[in-house]
C-alpha cells in the first residue's frame, strides 16, 4: 500500500481541523463553566439552587477544577467598599464529573437595598509550573445575577 505525501498531509489537516471544530462549539466565555441560579429573586433564609455546566471547561479547554468556590457579591464596579463577598459553598467535583448542582440557604448577611448582587463562581484549577513538573493553582470566574430582597 503506497501513500503519497499529499495524502498524509491531507489526513493530518483533517485531524487538526476536526479538533478545532470541536472547540468552536464552546465559546471562550465558557472556559470556566456556565452558571445559572434559581430562583433569581431571593430573601435571606431562602433556598437557592446553583447549577454549573463544566462540560466545555473540562472537555474542550482542559480546565478541571480542584475547588469551586461560590459567593454572593456586589460587582466591583458598583461596590461601595463595604460589601464583602458572602460565602455560599466550597465544593469539589466528583471524578470525571462535568457539572455541579447544589442547593443552599441564602445567608443572613448584611445586604444593601437596591444593590446589584451576583452569585460568583471561582474555579480554582491546576496548571503546570514553569519547571514543567510542579503544579500551580490559578483561578477564573463566572457569575449570574440575583436579586436579594432586603
Amino acid at each position: 500500500m503506497k501513500f503519497s505525501i499529499s495524502t498524509i498531509v491531507l489526513y493530518l489537516a483533517a485531524v487538526v481541523a476536526s479538533t478545532q471544530v470541536r472547540r468552536q462549539f464552546c465559546p471562550q466565555a465558557s472556559r470556566f463553566g456556565v452558571i445559572s441560579v434559581s430562583p433569581t429573586t431571593v430573601s435571606p433564609g431562602d433556598d437557592i439552587t446553583v447549577t454549573v455546566d463544566l462540560n466545555c471547561a473540562v472537555n474542550s479547554f482542559g480546565i478541571v477544577p480542584a475547588f469551586l468556590d461560590y459567593t454572593i457579591e456586589v460587582p466591583a464596579a458598583v461596590n461601595n467598599g463595604f460589601e464583602a463577598p458572602i460565602v455560599l459553598a466550597r465544593r469539589t467535583l466528583a471524578d470525571k464529573a462535568t457539572s455541579d448542582v447544589f442547593t443552599a440557604k441564602v445567608p443572613f448577611g448584611n445586604y444593601f437595598a437596591g444593590a446589584a448582587y451576583q452569585v460568583y463562581l471561582r474555579n480554582t484549577y491546576p496548571i503546570k509550573g514553569t519547571d514543567g513538573s510542579s503544579e500551580v493553582l490559578v483561578q477564573g470566574g463566572i457569575s449570574a445575577f440575583v436579586t436579594i430582597n432586603v
